[in-house]
């Protein structure tokens, strides 16, 4: 028999392997609006508790950035699946989207389309897949700067970036080793976006919110 060199080939044995990789936890996928600062930061949670990279799937969107792509994106690749990365079809109990609000015009319509997803989704076991949006207001450096500062009215992207600033000299989109940096402090900020989810949600904005702590403390206890 000739050798098997098709790409298709090899990205379908890929696939087959990542499924036999997985460990008896949930499944989870994580398709993020910024192509490096929220893939890396979540890539280092879940290295830190050593969750399979089968088991967790984080990608950036591939569609554009505006969250209503994000969202449709993060559909897509859970009903279609991905040969490239060895995502195969429906391969998930549970389903991320991480965005912001910044002045995205489609924020609102990316929120309902996620709230209309949940649940009605199944997976490859026929069981219903829970949909979420994981926003933050105004922006995803909201969720770092609450590890150091408690706040709770609203505030520019460009201040948080400024404060943020403050306490991490030199922080730069795209930086690595946010989640080593600030882990110390993961319980304050939970605390803290806890105490703003019990005030407000993805749709009072401007006040400030962020949904993070929800997936991150998911992740931290995926393995218990």
């Amino acid at each position: 028999m000739g050798r098997d060199n098709q790409p298709k080939d090899r990205q379908l044995r890929r696939q087959a392997a990542k499924a036999a990789r997985r460990a008896p936890y949930a499944r989870v996928l994580i398709v993020t609006e910024g192509s490096k600062t929220e893939p890396l930061y979540l890539e280092e949670v879940r290295a830190a508790h050593q969750l399979h990279s089968a088991n967790v799937e984080v990608q950036p969107g591939q569609r554009g950035t505006a969250p209503i792509q994000i969202v449709r994106y993060a559909r897509r690749l859970f009903e279609k699946g991905d040969l490239h990365t060895g995502i195969r079809p429906k391969s998930f109990d549970q389903v991320y989207a991480v965005f912001d609000r910044d002045d995205h015009d489609s924020y609102f319509n990316a929120l309902d389309l996620a709230k209309s997803l949940d649940g009605k989704l199944r997976n490859d076991e026929r069981q219903p897949v829970s949909f979420r949006p994981i926003v933050s207001i105004p922006s995803f450096e909201l969720w770092l700067l609450l590890h150091y500062e408690d706040i709770r009215a609203p505030i520019h992207r460009d201040e948080v970036l400024a404060r943020l600033k403050r306490h991490i000299p030199g922080y730069e989109k795209a930086a690595g080793g946010m989640f080593a940096i600030t882990r110390n402090r993961l319980a304050t900020a939970t605390q803290r976006a806890q105490a703003l989810a019990e005030k407000f949600d993805a749709y009072t904005e401007p006040q400030p919110y962020s949904a993070l702590h929800e997936l991150v403390t998911l992740l931290t206890t995926l393995r218990a």
